[in-house]
């Protein structure tokens, strides 16, 4: 396995004995597009859709044989059928390039595409259901089994779930399991939170041994499952690309990006995960800045906002958390119109309130 961010060498255009795959999750795509916007600001939504063109341009870069899309391919599950276009027509170029698309829906979608006719090209494979889709290249057989997010204690159905994909009939050289769900031992948060004992929760240790890797969305965080709660060794390694751009504060410190994997056969049934690499993308910085009102007069909470914005990038999306009394007359300065007339246009910020007691508010560019 190489280390997180080395330049990929030249084996990953090269080799011919092994199979390539593009892995992202996560896109939220349609997350601040609105379709007829209000006002004039710049979209996060647009941070989203550019991560995602450039995860997918690396599919012919790197002339990976596969890519597949791990879960929560939109934002939820009620989206225009124009943001499903927009997601599915990058997807639909791969795909015309001879790169079959695989994508798992997530719970953001609530298990489905929208407007599933919007999907349909011979090249794009969605698991709607439990089942396993079977791919040849250069002469390696690989099964692909996943199925839709299942909501509703995954952790006494995994074992189940896997069973119904039918995976152990494909006859082939190598086996992933495509899922977007929870397992034991994954971690988020700045705090470092770790998913455990939780009905939602999967235990990684049942993910049959025949199954070279488990590609997984829905946790944010870019990680490798490799060991169990006990620390032993899992049979199965869990991959997790995490989102390709920040969604909220709690992922500010994290980077963002996709995976690039090979796996070839192996002695045994199922194939070997030979490596992986984290391709880091461009996500926007995210900043958090403290600011005291005080009871501070218009003018001067004006200043202390125009001065936070000064101390981050040009193009963050900045949080301002306002501690202490904010008078009337100064609540003015904290308005979303305000807000925008002291940022760039290339910077987001919204305003919480934090002594604001059952109105804690929050006021966006």
């Amino acid at each position: 396995m190489t280390a997180e961010g080395q330049r990929p060498s030249r084996s990953w255009q090269t080799a011919v004995s092994v199979i390539r795959i593009l892995f992202l999750a996560d896109t939220h795509l349609g997350i601040d597009l609105p379709v007829r916007p209000r006002i004039e600001r710049r979209r996060r939504g647009h941070d989203f859709l550019a991560n995602f063109e450039a995860a997918l341009h690396a599919a012919e870069t790197h002339r990976v044989h596969l890519v597949i899309h791990g879960g929560d391919l939109f934002y939820r599950s009620r989206v225009p059928a124009s943001v499903v276009y927009a997601g599915f027509a990058p997807l639909k170029r791969t795909a015309d390039l001879g790169i079959p698309v695989y994508v798992v829906p997530g719970n953001h979608e609530r298990s489905s595409i929208p407007f599933p006719m919007l999907a349909v090209h011979p090249g794009i494979h969605i698991f709607d259901r439990p089942r396993t889709f079977t791919v040849e290249v250069d002469g390696i057989r690989i099964a692909l089994a996943g199925f839709p997010h299942y909501r509703r204690a995954v952790r006494d159905q995994f074992v189940a779930l896997v069973d119904e994909t039918r995976w152990d009939e494909a006859n082939t050289d190598v086996n992933l399991l495509c899922v977007h769900q929870c397992f034991e031992g994954a971690t988020v948060g700045p705090k470092n939170y770790t998913f455990r004992y939780a009905k939602e929760v999967v235990r990684a240790a049942e993910v049959p041994s025949p199954f070279a890797a488990v590609l997984a969305g829905h946790v944010h965080r870019h990680q490798v499952l490799t060991t169990d709660l006990r620390g032993q060794p899992l049979a199965t390694p869990v991959l997790y690309p995490g989102s390709i751009e920040r969604t909220s504060f709690a992922e500010r410190q994290e980077e963002k990006g996709y995976l690039l994997l090979e796996v070839e056969r192996g002695q045994d049934c199922g194939g070997v995960l030979r490596r992986w690499e984290f391709r880091r993308l461009s996500a926007r910085p995210m900043e958090v800045k403290e600011v005291q009102a005080d009871g501070a007069t218009a003018n001067i909470l004006e200043r202390r906002l125009a001065s936070a914005i000064d101390k981050v990038p040009r193009d963050a999306v900045l949080r301002i958390r306002v501690h202490g009394q904010v008078t009337q007359d100064a609540r003015a300065v904290v308005h979303a119109a305000n807000l925008r007339a002291l940022a760039p246009p290339t910077m987001n910020v919204e305003v919480m309130l934090v002594d604001d007691g059952a109105r804690r508010s929050v006021k966006r560019t």
